[in-house]
């Protein structure tokens, strides 16, 4: 019998002691952010590709604990790159979704004043952002993070699904998919125009709760 929880932004099914990635619900319809992104994409993108990378994750894993419990250390090593892409692409899209919305508001006054004093203006740190999601070589993310180090906004990339904050050391803010499974059907290979609308349907109350996560 599985029940679902929910951990961080993360969500398993439990059966038992056993507990497997499961893919969360979108908070919104698939319809939703129209325009800006088709149903289609958005169903294609949700049901087929994030869904994908759970499915991989939970094999991954599965095949970890038995190798662990063998002490095939050979195995271990070789499902380190599964473990990190799928982990990373379930990961990102899950932070992905929660910072979209149709109604995404206005960011608060310490995220604004944040971006304000490491980027000059609002425009510069869109401007920054959108032209190194642009320049992704390949299939990859550009992001809007935190750096707890640094107490600075930084905006960073990630080739193909490697997950921000372990790769980086950065708190994962906003980020945009620019793999072309995210646009094509709608933009084609106009990927800044993609880049560019999706402001549109930023989420600045998400982006804004992680930033202030981000300072404690």
């Amino acid at each position: 019998m599985f029940a679902s929880r929910r951990v961080g932004s993360l969500v398993w099914a439990v059966s038992g002691s056993r507990q497997k990635h499961a893919l969360p619900n979108l908070p919104y319809e698939y319809n939703a952010l129209e325009p800006v992104i088709s149903r289609e994409i958005m169903n294609l993108h949700h049901s087929k590709h994030h869904a994908t990378y759970v499915n991989n994750l939970n094999a991954a894993e599965e095949k970890l604990a038995q190798a662990q419990s063998k002490g095939d250390i050979e195995t271990v090593i070789n499902l380190a790159p599964a473990l990190k892409f799928n982990g990373g692409g379930h990961i990102n899209h899950t932070i992905f979704w929660q910072n979209l919305s149709p109604n995404g508001g206005k960011p608060s006054d310490e995220l604004t004043k944040a971006i304000e004093k490491d980027f000059g203006s609002w425009e510069n740190m869109k401007n920054q952002l959108a032209a190194a999601s642009v320049g992704v070589q390949g299939s990859g993310w550009g992001w809007l993070g935190y750096s707890k180090q640094m107490k600075k906004l930084m905006i960073t990339t990630c080739q193909n699904q490697d997950p921000l904050q372990a790769t980086t050391g950065l708190i994962p803010l906003f980020g945009i998919d620019v793999w072309e499974h995210a646009y094509y059907l709608q933009y084609k290979n106009v990927r800044a125009d993609y880049v560019k609308a999706i402001f549109d349907i930023a989420n600045w109350k998400d982006v804004s709760a992680r930033f202030e996560n981000a300072l404690k």
